[in-house]
C-alpha cells in the first residue's frame, strides 16, 4: 500500500519536528489519522484521552512543561468545539498549540455533513495567526510545516483541518514543481533577541538610581531563574511572582516575595506600594491596582513581546528581548547596591509572612483547613516535582501556600482561569523521564 497523507502527516510531525505524542479523542471525521498511528514505526504515540477539550489542555501543558509544540487531535462538528476551551487556554498563557482537526469531506465533494459546522469560522478568532483547510494532498507539507512553525515562533495556537477522505489518498511528499506551488521547509530555531548598548545602559542607570529597587517576574522569566537572582543580589530587590511566573525562582530564598495580585501576599503587597523603581521581567500581569501608583516608581521593563511592554505600568525604558540573555547582559551595567536597609526589611517581611501562613494552617477546622494540607504537601514534595493547580479555591492555595523549591515546575490555567485544566496538565509530562513526579 501506498504512503497516505495520514501516513505522511504523522512522519513529518515526528521526523521533521520532532513531535512525539499527539492527545486526542477518536471520531469519524479522522479515522484515517487514527488509523496511520499503528502504521509504521517513528511515529507520534496517539494518547487517547476522555473528551476532546482534554486533549488541548494536554496540548497546552506539553508545551509549558516541555518548551516544545503541543499538538492535539480531534474529529468534526462537536469534536472539534470541544477543543476551543484549552486552545483559549493556549492562546491567553502564549504556548505554541497546534490543532489537526478531521471534516467528513471535502465541501463539494459529496459525503455526510451531518455533525458539521463552518470549522474556519469556528477557529478565526483562537487561532488568529493560522487557520488553513487543506483540499489537496500536496498542500499537506506546507500547511503542517506553517501551522507548526507560527505556534512556535509567535507562540500561540493555530490549526490545520484535515477533511477525512483527503487523509486516505495517496500523499504528495514532494508538491510539484509548478506556477503557485508553495514548498516548505521544516524546523524553526528561535534566535536570541538582545538590546541594544544604548538601551541597556539607560535602563542600567534607572536601576542603579533607585534606592528601593521591586521585580515582578512572570512566565517569560521560567527560564531565567539564576539572571534574575544575580540582578536581585546586585540591586538588593525583593522579587515578587505573577501566578504563571511562580516556578522561576524557589521559594525558600528570603528575598522572594511570592505571588502577586488577588491571589497574592502582603510581602508582595508591601513591595509594590513601597518601592521607588520596578523592573518587569517576562510579564504581561493584568492587575495595575496592584502595581506601584503611576508617578511612584521609575520603571524599566524586558519582555520578548514589543506588545506587551509598557502595557501595565508607564515604563521609562523598554527592552525587547529575551529574559535570560538581556539581564546577563544588563549586569555588567549594573553597580552593587551598598545599603542593604531595603533588602533587609523585605526579607524580615518575607520570613513574618511564613510565619503567618503556618499559623493559618494550624487554625482547626472540620473536616479540615484546607491550607493545613498544602503546607505539609509543601514539606513532603519530592525533588524535581511537577505541581498542576485547577482554577478556583485550590488556586488560592497554590500560589499563597506551596513553597516551591529549585528545580520544580508548575502551572495552571493562567489567564483563562478556566475550570478543568489541573488533571489534564497533570498527565501530560507524565511521562517525562526526567521529572520525578507530578503532584495535583
Amino acid at each position: 500500500m501506498s504512503q497516505s497523507v495520514a501516513d505522511y502527516l504523522l512522519e513529518r510531525l515526528a521526523r521533521e519536528w520532532g513531535v512525539k505524542r499527539i492527545y486526542g479523542y477518536p471520531g469519524d471525521g479522522i479515522n484515517g489519522i487514527i488509523g496511520a498511528f499503528g502504521r509504521g514505526e517513528g511515529r507520534p504515540e496517539f494518547i487517547q484521552v476522555r473528551h476532546e477539550e482534554m486533549a488541548a489542555f494536554m496540548a497546552c501543558a506539553h508545551a509549558k512543561f516541555t518548551g516544545e509544540a503541543g499538538v492535539c487531535l480531534a474529529t468534526s462538528g462537536p469534536g472539534a468545539i470541544h477543543l476551543l476551551n484549552g486552545l483559549y487556554d493556549a492562546k491567553l498563557d502564549h504556548q505554541p498549540v497546534v490543532a489537526i482537526v478531521g471534516q467528513q469531506a471535502r465541501l463539494g465533494l459529496g459525503g455526510n455533513y451531518q455533525q458539521e459546522v463552518d470549522l474556519l469560522s469556528l477557529f478565526k478568532d483562537v487561532a488568529h495567526e493560522y487557520v488553513q483547510m487543506a483540499l489537496q494532498p500536496g498542500q499537506i507539507r506546507h500547511l503542517i510545516d506553517r501551522a507548526m512553525r507560527i505556534a512556535l515562533a509567535e507562540r500561540t495556537a493555530t490549526c490545520v483541518i484535515i477533511p477525512n477522505d483527503l487523509q486516505m489518498e495517496g500523499a504528495e511528499a514532494t508538491p510539484p514543481h509548478a506556477h503557485g506551488t508553495v514548498h516548505s521547509s521544516a524546523g524553526y530555531e528561535r534566535s536570541q533577541v538582545l538590546p541594544d548598548q544604548r538601551q541597556l545602559e539607560r535602563a542600567a542607570r534607572v536601576l542603579n538610581s533607585g534606592k528601593r529597587v521591586a521585580m515582578l517576574v512572570g512566565a517569560g522569566a521560567l527560564h531565567a531563574g539564576e539572571e534574575v537572582a544575580e540582578v536581585a543580589d546586585v540591586l538588593g530587590a525583593g522579587v515578587a511572582k505573577a501566578l504563571l511566573g511562580k516556578a522561576a525562582l524557589p521559594d525558600d530564598l528570603p528575598f522572594v516575595t511570592g505571588s502577586i495580585g488577588l491571589l497574592g501576599t502582603r510581602p508582595s503587597w508591601e513591595l509594590m506600594q513601597d518601592c521607588d523603581t520596578l523592573l518587569m521581567v517576562g510579564s504581561s500581569f493584568p492587575y495595575s491596582e496592584f502595581l506601584p501608583e503611576e508617578g511612584q516608581a521609575r520603571g524599566v521593563q524586558i519582555d520578548l513581546d514589543g506588545r506587551m511592554l509598557g502595557i501595565r505600568y508607564p515604563m521609562e525604558v523598554s527592552l525587547v528581548g529575551d529574559s535570560a540573555a538581556t539581564l546577563r547582559a544588563l549586569l555588567g551595567h549594573l553597580e552593587r547596591k551598598q545599603d542593604r536597609s531595603w533588602r533587609e526589611s523585605i526579607e524580615r517581611s518575607v520570613g513574618e509572612w511564613w510565619r503567618v501562613i503556618e499559623k493559618r494552617a494550624m487554625v482547626p477546622a472540620e473536616p479540615i483547613n484546607p491550607q493545613l494540607v498544602f503546607f505539609e504537601l509543601s514539606r513532603r514534595l519530592p525533588d524535581r516535582a511537577i505541581l498542576t493547580s485547577d482554577s478556583g479555591s485550590a488556586a488560592n492555595w497554590f500560589a499563597r501556600d506551596l513553597r516551591l523549591r529549585k528545580d520544580m515546575m508548575a502551572s495552571l490555567s493562567g489567564t483563562l482561569a478556566t475550570m478543568g485544566a489541573g488533571v489534564p496538565y497533570a498527565i501530560a509530562p507524565a511521562g517525562r523521564s526526567a521529572i520525578s513526579d507530578v503532584v495535583l
